[in-house]
């Protein structure tokens, strides 16, 4: 799931001072589940908008709404009604559902209210960790399962690096090394002469390094 944290309040106050009219919209999809954009939080973010508005005495509507999904145009055809009568809106969805809001509400402002970090998955209650940066290439056949694009800090792909020590990362001593990761997952699986073949020169081209990426079904395609 995509992994997010929601902006400070002061920051979100500056983005909407001049307006009268906010719409905080939320989204019941990854925002939801690590805790920042669903319906709750919409909640807790109008609350706060509306009393710094009645602290500072400054008259100020602040509505709220929460979409199945923000990515996804048919839900942001049904929310029009809802949405158009706003001067603002503060999007708690990804990045990605705040530039399809922003793109079909293309006279309105709308503004993130959360900061986009990664994809990732729940530790344990509370605690995310990123397991994929989307490069278009998987290479998890071959890593055991393991990522050393996304956990590795130099998105070292034959490693480990030389400032690896005792299993962990030369970054910080809290940071496991990928590639420890990587050859401890191969003994267990019985494959650990999989790792004395290098891989080959990644073909970044798939990743962001193309340029921003589109994937057409088949079916639509032909």
């Amino acid at each position: 799931m995509i992994v997010a944290n929601g902006k400070p309040l002061e920051e979100i106050i500056a983005a909407v001072k001049d307006r009268q009219k906010i719409l905080v919209a939320g989204c019941n999809e990854c925002v939801t589940v690590c805790e920042v954009g669903g319906t709750k939080e919409v909640g807790i973010l109008a609350s706060a908008l509306r009393l710094h508005f009645l602290n500072q005495g400054i008259k100020a509507e602040v509505g709220e709404t929460t979409l199945q999904r923000q990515c996804d145009r048919e839900y942001l055809v049904q929310a029009r009604e809802t949405v158009e009568p706003y001067d603002i809106v503060v999007s708690i969805a990804c990045g990605v559902g705040c530039q399809f809001m922003a793109e079909e509400f293309s006279t309105q402002p709308v503004v993130p209210g959360v900061d986009t970090m990664f994809m990732g998955g729940a530790l344990e209650r509370g605690v995310w960790s990123e397991r994929c940066q989307g490069c278009g290439t998987c290479l998890l056949a071959k890593t055991g399962g393991i990522c050393p694009v996304s956990r590795c800090a130099k998105r070292v792909l034959n490693g480990p690096c030389g400032g690896s020590t005792k299993g962990k990362c030369e970054i910080s001593k809290d940071v496991d090394c990928a590639w420890q990761l990587i050859i401890d997952r191969l003994k267990a699986l019985g494959r650990l002469d999989d790792y004395e073949t290098l891989m080959p020169i990644k073909d970044w081209s798939t990743d962001r390094a193309g340029g921003p990426r589109k994937r057409i079904k088949e079916e639509v395609a032909s």
